[in-house]
């Protein structure tokens, strides 16, 4: 826990299905990443998240350091606990079996349809049942078998799989029978009305969150959150919006603008990857820029009067071409002659990819004279005005009368928290769009990357 406050930030795995975490509209949600927001919030932290699939992938992810916290629908059980300390219960959950409707189930009665499914157990005796390898629901299986006294053939998906293909598998008919917890396939059956999840493998179970066996300074800042994230309405509001809700899972399940149901961010993708095109960026980095500025509003007004998809004031938006800033064709390409402009200007002074590129969103965001202001401290203070590091510590300081009264500093006084969050936050969703959104086959901005654009 104290490394983590030391470091400024916690690394939380999620798993990839459609409730724990997911972009919508260019926007993350779900489940899990709302909690561990508010968490980090607590912990006074910035959050840092990591995608992965398995529940032994996760755990062995975890064990070897590459996370700190497992933020999975984990199934609290006496094998996993080997290896795993588990936080308070979340919720309580149970597994069901998904197998598929017949056919031509919408003009059968209930009690045909059910005539067709398996309803007691004992009738999978010989069947071939798929989960996860190394999921709460192969043990249960085993376990099953043994109480039933026959064998479910029992056959594992690889590590690397999806919590939720096998669901689709069922769904599209490639597989008979899987086994669920109870909320994921209800989320699920929104998706698919052809599945039936009403068959009840066991007895409730609780499901948490995991981290490292010595890391009980971690585990107690977890479980003292819960305690009282539990004791506020937020967490029913969390709870209810991806749990109880099913009428919004199945919006962002089928939606082109979701990462679960397309691979697109706005409307405009098609001319923001041309604008991507022209800087040398990866397409992704310039949608987050555009989410930062309107939220992919093409008409919105912000309190000082910049407009449209790239929020331009008048005077920028003139310089660079743009007479209908409200047109969002014409704001997003003077935006990006915009960022051309400032991309050559930078090119010329900062080395190395890395830095320059938040020189250009920090200038983008307040303009040039603040940024230079806070490089002729940086040189005052002999530090290095080529570093963002330092740059962006003399930007938040030029709040300080003491530097921004200072003979070198020609723009005075700015409270520069928010050109300092705009960088941050600009990349850490450019981070969040590469793991679910991906580039087009022939981007020419995925030539140009982050680390390559000049």
């Amino acid at each position: 826990m104290d490394a983590i406050v030391k470091r400024g930030y916690i690394n939380a795995l999620v798993d990839n299905n459609s409730f724990s975490y997911f972009i919508y509209k260019g926007h993350p949600l779900g489940y899990e990443y709302e909690l561990l927001q508010l968490l980090a919030k607590q912990l006074n932290v910035a959050l840092k998240i990591k995608v992965t699939s398995g529940v032994e992938t996760a755990i062995e992810q975890l064990n070897l350091g590459e996370c700190d916290i497992i933020a999975f629908p984990l199934t609290i059980t006496k094998s996993t606990r080997k290896y795993v300390e588990f936080s308070r219960p979340h919720y309580n959950t149970y597994p069901v079996l998904v197998q598929r409707k017949p056919q031509n189930w919408r003009k059968l009665s209930l009690d045909e349809i059910n005539n067709n499914l398996i309803r007691d157990p004992v009738d999978l005796i010989g069947k071939h049942v798929y989960v996860m390898e190394g999921s709460s629901h192969q043990v249960r299986l085993q376990h099953l078998s043994e109480e039933l006294g026959g064998d479910i053939v029992i056959s594992t998906d690889s590590l690397t799989a999806e919590s939720e293909s096998l669901i689709r598998r069922v769904a599209l008919g490639e597989i008979d029978y899987t086994v669920a917890d109870h909320i994921m396939a209800r989320v699920n059956s929104a998706y698919y009305p052809n599945l039936d999840i009403n068959t009840v493998l066991n007895v409730p179970q609780q499901v948490a969150w995991g981290v490292r066996k010595n890391a009980p300074g971690l585990k107690k800042a977890i479980d003292d959150w819960l305690v009282r994230i539990k004791q506020q309405p937020t967490f029913m509001v969390i709870y209810n919006k991806y749990f109880r809700n099913p009428r919004t899972a199945l919006t962002h399940l089928q939606s082109d603008y979701s990462s679960l149901g397309g691979n697109k961010l706005s409307p405009y993708d098609d001319m923001i990857q041309a604008g991507a095109a022209q800087l040398g960026w990866d397409w992704r980095l310039l949608a987050s820029v555009v989410y930062q500025e309107s939220k992919f509003d093409p008409v919105g007004e912000s309190w000082a009067g910049a407009r449209g998809l790239m929020q331009l004031m008048p005077e920028t938006a003139k310089r660079f071409g743009a007479t209908n800033v409200n047109d969002p064709e014409e704001s997003l390409k003077a935006g990006v002659k915009y960022l051309v402009y400032l991309q050559k200007y930078w090119t010329k002074r900062i080395d190395k990819p890395e830095d320059r590129i938040k020189f250009i969103l920090a200038s983008y965001n307040t303009g040039l004279s603040h940024i230079l202001d806070a490089r002729k401290l940086c040189v005052k203070y002999q530090r290095n005005e080529q570093s963002w590091a330092d740059v962006e510590e003399f930007l938040l300081k030029k709040s300080d009368p003491k530097y921004y009264k200072d003979p070198v500093v020609v723009t005075g006084y700015c409270k520069c928290e928010e050109p300092v969050n705009y960088v941050r936050d600009i990349l850490a969703r450019y981070e969040e769009y590469k793991i679910h959104i991906s580039p087009p086959l022939f981007d020419a901005g995925s030539v140009g990357s982050l680390t390559s654009a000049k």
